[in-house]
């Protein structure tokens, strides 16, 4: 590179991290779900169930159990897809939730039906199918959960979902959990994403930082990249 040349790429990356405040370039983050501040482009009970603290989703009390399930969906579906996002369960009784993905809800009902990667004592990591087989797919062992469960950072673990033909994967806290493909060719492989908080749950549950990237079709099977 000739020196007049490199002159120019320094002012081009200098005027970059100016203007953004930014001291390093790296590619685009993937899109948010959730602005941190409403419920744009969510659908659920927003006037009794769930609430927005501290940039996070939030559902549940200390002083009393959820009466019953309920979920905060996004308006969006989604087939295949990287998605990534935080959680914190604060409880004492009844502890337990979960992400829908492939989502839907059952009409006329406050259920979803769908694959729920659970979260609780003994099921965290694990693969439900909410609503429709009820059943758990796939269940890691429990020393695996703890693992993961100890890296969790100021009570906040992070769980990473990604979806790609009929295989699903899960990670929490970057250990792999499992890794499920769908065999009943009869299973939708496109919906919304859903977050729960289970009924009896007494405490709270906390969503933040939902990161979706959706992925063509070209990219289904491929090797997952490392987060």
């Amino acid at each position: 590179m000739t020196r007049p040349r490199r002159s120019a790429c320094l002012l081009t990356a200098a005027m970059l991290v100016w203007a953004t405040g930014d001291l390093s370039v790296r590619a685009e983050s993937p899109p948010q779900l959730f602005d941190g501040q409403t419920f744009q482009g969510w659908n659920g009970d927003t006037s009794s169930t769930w609430r927005i603290e501290d940039g996070a989703l939030v559902a549940g009390s200390p002083g009393a159990p959820c009466p019953r399930n309920e979920f905060l969906a996004t308006d969006a579906e989604f087939e295949n897809f990287d998605l990534s996002l935080e959680y914190r369960l604060d409880c004492t009784k009844g502890c337990n939730a979960g992400v829908q993905f492939r989502s839907r809800r059952v009409p006329d009902h406050h259920e979803v039906a769908g694959y729920q990667a659970d979260i609780g004592p003994g099921i965290t990591g694990a693969l439900y199918d909410e609503s429709r087989r009820n059943r758990f797919l796939l269940t890691p062992p429990e020393a695996l959960q703890e693992q993961a469960v100890g890296l969790a950072r100021d009570g906040w673990n992070t769980y990473r979902i990604r979806c790609e033909g009929r295989r699903c994967r899960l990670w929490l806290n970057r250990l792999e959990m499992l890794d499920y493909t769908e065999p009943d060719a009869d299973i939708p492989l496109r919906g919304m994403v859903a977050l729960q908080i289970h009924g009896g749950l007494v405490g709270t549950i906390r969503y933040r930082n939902l990161q979706i990237q959706e992925l063509p079709s070209a990219a289904v099977n491929s090797p997952a990249p490392p987060r």
